[in-house]
C-alpha cells in the first residue's frame, strides 16, 4: 500500500491549486473542482518538491523523460534537473514552421522514455503523446502524473501497456483534512 504524500497534498491545497466551483475540463466533462496545474507549476517551492519526487520515481533503464506541450514541460524540466536525465518535448501538433517536429529535443529510436504529465482525467493528451513517441520508435511503458483525477485515465493508460504512477490522487486532495 502506498501512503498518501500529505506534505504535497497540503502544499497543493495551500497554494490554491485546488479550486471549487463549476468547471469544464479539457475533456468536456463538468466538475465541481479543478486542479490548476499552472498554480503548482509556477510556484518554485511546489515545482521543486514535485521535481524531487518525480526524479526518485524514474524507472531503471530509462534514458529520457518526456514532457507534453505545454502543461508538463516545466515538470519534465525540473525532473530533468533533479535527476540529471535529459528530456524531450512532445507537441500536440506540428507548428508549421522551423523544423516542424512533433518531438523536440535529441533522441534515438529504441530509447526508453518516462512520460511526465500534470493532471490525468481521461488521459487523452497523455495517450496522444505516447502514440507520438511510439510512432517515432521510442519505448514507452511507464509514466507519472502529479494528480490522478481517478476518472478513468489511469485505466485507459494501463490498457495501452503503460504503468502509471501518481504523486497525488483526487480522493486524497478532496478528502484530506489536516
Amino acid at each position: 500500500m502506498i501512503l498518501m504524500d500529505t506534505q504535497l497534498v497540503e502544499m497543493l491545497k495551500r497554494t490554491g491549486a485546488v479550486k471549487f466551483g463549476d468547471f469544464t475540463l479539457s475533456s468536456g466533462r463538468k466538475s465541481s473542482y479543478y486542479v490548476d496545474k499552472y498554480v503548482f507549476e509556477t510556484n518554485p517551492l511546489c515545482l521543486e518538491a514535485i521535481g524531487e519526487r518525480i526524479s526518485k520515481m524514474i524507472p531503471p533503464g530509462t534514458q529520457k523523460l518526456a514532457g507534453i506541450e505545454i502543461g508538463s514541460i516545466p515538470l519534465a524540466a525540473i525532473a530533468s534537473v533533479k535527476s540529471g536525465m535529459p528530456f524531450v518535448i512532445v507537441r500536440k501538433a506540428q507548428k508549421g514552421y522551423g523544423t516542424n517536429k512533433l518531438i523536440e529535443g535529441v533522441y534515438e529510436k529504441g530509447e526508453k522514455i518516462f512520460v511526465v504529465e500534470d493532471v490525468v482525467t481521461t488521459a487523452r493528451g497523455a495517450l496522444g503523446a505516447i502514440h507520438t513517441l511510439r510512432d517515432a520508435g521510442l519505448v514507452v511503458d511507464s509514466m507519472v502524473c502529479v494528480v490522478d483525477r481517478e476518472e478513468g485515465g489511469h485505466e485507459s493508460l494501463e490498457a495501452e501497456g503503460v504503468r502509471v504512477s501518481s504523486l497525488v490522487k483526487s480522493s486524497e486532495l478532496l478528502g484530506y483534512k489536516p
